[in-house]
């Protein structure tokens, strides 16, 4: 990712890096320096001071350049010096926040080939750049749910994906980033898609978190009045409104769960970290089980080994990871939102009516 970029004898230096320890110092198009990774700065987290040094030749001859800083990455903190022939040009101290805000500058394009994964992103940008396909699919989504269920259970499900979408939306927004809309996706659900991408493994917790935070706020919201005025649609909408967002918690790529689960397991570095998280996976396996929700405890299993598996590219990454602070608030959110959906399904599951059972009868099964 890149860490720090400024002025230098009339054109841009970047520094990118990783938390594997490699560094790589471009002056305009032009890598000047370069720090390979070792297996020792592996184990570090790519913390620590380095040195940059290169000559360049001008009109008054050769110029020296030299950055030399301090890094570290949790929480990230980045303090450095540029000097020129020994001349002081540049200092300053880049906090988390600084990376944020910073517009992620696009990869330069690869030659196209065919394959069925690139088919389905064209896919995606034809329908992103056509508002008229927004209408399209909201109408073959209303039919669709239309034809399984009824065209008022329909459109209060349409509702739900959109208030969960939203949700993605208003986070993306949160961070400044450029939206292209919500759309609606027959018998899938629905996509937030944005122009920018992000940054940090903060930013994709928060945004892919607050769609089913979203979610559950809309069914909580849905049960009160179900308790309120006893109208059975209500209660209909707060369960298999939690189902489809519970499933969309599941620690499986791509679901929102995945992203979630994923930056937390990225972000860590100490086997201590690694063990607790392991814990808290077969502990929510457990209570799964205990609960009846035999299906949830396998996805959930299943998730967790997919994201474990993962562990060992974490250094790999270009996005910034969690801080300790961040890790902790990002595991707790999680659980209390699957929890609560979670419970929301079971409450209404105790009723004796077939339809309101029936998404416990999915975990169950």
């Amino acid at each position: 990712m890149q860490l720090l970029e400024v002025e230098c004898l009339g054109k841009t230096l970047k520094l990118e890096g990783s938390m594997a320890g490699w560094q790589q110092l471009i002056w305009g198009e032009q890598c000047v320096s370069q720090i390979d990774a070792t297996a020792s700065v592996n184990n570090s987290d790519g913390s620590g001071s380095f040195t940059h040094q290169f000559l360049l030749q001008s009109e008054q001859g050769e110029v020296a350049v030299t950055l030399t800083g301090v890094l570290r990455w949790q929480p990230f903190e980045l303090q450095y010096k540029l000097l020129v022939n020994n001349d002081l040009v540049d200092e300053n101290k880049l906090v988390e926040k600084d990376i944020e805000q910073r517009q992620v500058e696009q990869n330069q394009q690869q030659p196209i080939k065919f394959s069925l994964i690139g088919m389905a992103g064209l896919a995606v940008k034809l329908f992103k750049s056509a508002k008229v396909i927004k209408v399209l699919f909201a109408a073959g989504s209303l039919a669709a749910y239309s034809w399984l269920f009824s065209i008022e259970f329909a459109i209060a499900l349409i509702l739900c994906l959109v208030f969960h979408e939203y949700g993605h939306i208003k986070a993306m927004k949160y961070f400044g980033l450029k939206t292209k809309g919500i759309y609606l996706i027959p018998f899938v659900g629905g996509l937030a898609l944005s122009d920018e991408k992000i940054n940090t493994r903060w930013q994709d917790i928060v945004i892919s978190i607050m769609g089913p935070f979203f979610g559950l706020i809309l069914s909580v919201a849905c049960l009160v009045g179900y308790w309120l005025t006893n109208l059975e649609i209500l209660a209909g909408l707060a369960v298999f409104n939690a189902l489809l967002n519970l499933f969309n918690m599941l620690p499986v790529l791509p679901l929102d769960g995945g992203h979630v689960l994923k930056s937390i397991a990225f972000s860590i570095n100490s086997r201590v970290g690694l063990i607790a998280c392991a814990l808290g996976a077969a502990l929510g396996v457990f209570i799964s089980y205990q609960f009846g929700l035999a299906l949830l405890g396998f996805l959930l299993a299943i998730g967790s080994v997919e994201i474990f598996f993962e562990y060992k590219r974490r250094h790999l990454s270009d996005l910034l990871p969690l801080n300790p602070y961040a890790q902790i608030v990002s595991i707790i959110w999680y659980v209390l939102t699957i929890g609560g959906l979670s419970a929301i399904i079971w409450l209404v599951g105790q009723t004796d009516n077939d339809a309101l059972s029936l998404p416990l009868k999915i975990l169950n099964s």
